[in-house]
């Protein structure tokens, strides 16, 4: 059985570890403390019964203000022993929901390699990501990356102008406020 809990400071050198075992692309521990002290509520880990790191999700958002809020997957790992059980899943959507959530993110990004056939399905498949872009030579081994996005969909109420749905809304925020 498999845990998924947020990470924590303790978790780091494990995330870090499995990253190593699953991953060419790897990251000084300094990259996974800016995470973590940046935005704690996005970093997940999945835990077997022995306390052992089998997974986590490195996440971020974006910090560029000339578009949108959004997120960001930094990397997502799973070891091979724990593979084809939704870990995956659930840690990427634990950190999207926090997103958006906690960050009123609109979007979540991501990279993936093009060979990376078992990655793309879950992306596209799994989690209903789109491909935005490809992105020429974006490894440091010069393979190329799908630039790949999901939008998160906003709760968003129909009204018009007219004085009734005004006055429906109001209602409805003045009864809500009484009950909170």
């Amino acid at each position: 059985m498999v845990c998924i809990r947020q990470a924590t400071v303790e978790d780091l050198l494990s995330m870090q570890n499995t990253n190593l075992w699953c991953l060419p692309e790897n990251y000084q521990m300094k990259y996974y403390f800016y995470h973590m002290l940046s935005w704690p509520q996005l970093l997940w880990v999945a835990e077997d019964s022995n306390k052992k790191i089998v997974g986590y999700v490195l996440a971020k958002m974006e910090e560029d203000e000339t578009q949108p809020p959004h997120g960001h997957i930094t990397s997502l790992a799973v070891l091979r022993t724990h593979r084809k059980r939704g870990i995956a899943t659930m840690l990427m959507q634990c950190s999207q929901r926090e997103m958006s959530d906690v960050f009123s993110a609109e979007y979540v990004s991501l990279h993936v390699r093009r060979s990376n056939k078992a990655a793309f399905h879950l992306y596209t498949e799994t989690l209903k990501y789109e491909i935005n872009d490809v992105e020429k030579g974006y490894y440091a081994d010069g393979e190329d990356a799908y630039d790949m996005r999901c939008y998160f969909r906003k709760k968003e109420v129909d009204v018009d102008d007219s004085p009734s749905d005004l006055e429906a809304v109001t209602d409805a925020l003045k009864q809500a406020e009484i009950t909170a």
